[in-house]
């Protein structure tokens, strides 16, 4: 994968100084460079390699994502489009299906459509009704079930930046939201990949969180809270701006109003400031809280 060329001039460091700046060792370099064509080097007359500061970055920039667990291959790609202006996330249009391609090491569970409910009412909760100006979205399957969510979600909209939410709502119905302070509605056609997920994703600089979760087949007759759905959660930076990215092209795709801006946003590099852990605790004193009082309830 190669970068915007730079002026020649500047291409003064050499693979040893690229190493040094970097802490990825020369070896290495050329072996992401001849497995990955990454990072492409200027060429001096003589076939010397040579490298600008742009390199540095993108370099520093892989190396965060694999500490945060990206696999090289998608850390290259990751760190490669946020700074040459390659804005929509490839593959097909599903936050489960990318997540679990980009971040491998997050570890699906099977969880009950009860447990769901829980675990994304503590998020509503503890995180998103802390963020300010950020970018939350929910995937809700059907369009009745965002409407007994709806109050909840009309509040928290209040301090977004933007808030989408998708189901298989009447496009006739949608036309013309205002996306000002309010949800917009997606209507997802028959068929689309985000038709069967569950999503909450709340892209914050304070305290990002992203829960997805994908229905398991073959569930027909299954009382509705009892059916099972593979889930992922985290609050890996990266991870969360990935599913929102993913959200909002899809949000983008099928004419959401403000989804384009949004999606212009989500495009900007991370900011890598740490998650704050004691928020993160919160959340996870809040989720145990919750799903216990519905055992308890369920007794």
């Amino acid at each position: 994968m190669s970068l915007p060329d730079a002026a020649e001039a500047e291409a003064a460091l050499s693979i040893g100084d690229l190493a040094d700046r970097t802490g990825v060792s020369a070896a290495t370099l050329r072996v992401w460079e001849a497995r990955h064509d990454f990072p492409v080097p200027h060429r001096r007359a003589s076939g010397h390699r040579r490298y600008d500061e742009q390199h540095v970055e993108v370099v520093r920039d892989v190396v965060r994502r694999r500490a945060d667990g990206v696999r090289l291959d998608v850390a290259i790609e990751q760190a490669v489009s946020a700074r040459s202006g390659v804005e929509k996330p490839p593959g097909a249009p599903s936050v489960y299906a990318r997540l679990r391609h980009t971040h491998p090491g997050l570890t699906p569970q099977r969880l009950s459509k009860r447990t769901l409910l829980a675990l994304s009412w503590a998020i509503e909760d503890e995180f998103a009704s802390r963020a300010h100006s950020a970018h939350l979205f929910g995937a809700f399957q059907k369009s009745g079930h965002f409407d007994s969510a709806q109050d909840r979600w009309d509040d928290l909209a209040r301090t977004m930046a933007s808030t989408f939410v998708f189901a298989d709502f009447d496009p006739a119905t949608v036309a013309g939201t205002d996306p000002a302070g309010t949800p917009v509605p997606v209507a997802l056609p028959d068929n689309h990949p985000m038709g069967r997920e569950w999503a909450v994703v709340c892209d914050s600089d304070e305290l990002p969180v992203a829960l997805t979760a994908w229905e398991v087949p073959g569930q027909t007759g299954v009382r509705d809270s009892q059916r099972v759905f593979e889930s992922v959660w985290t609050v890996q930076r990266d991870a969360v701006r990935e599913a929102a990215r993913v959200c909002a092209h899809v949000a983008s795709d099928l004419g959401a109003p403000g989804a384009d801006a949004a999606a212009q946003r989500l495009s900007a590099p991370l900011s890598w400031v740490p998650v704050d852990l004691a928020q993160v605790t919160a959340l996870f004193n809040r989720v145990v809280a919750y799903v216990d009082h519905d055992v308890q309830r369920a007794r």
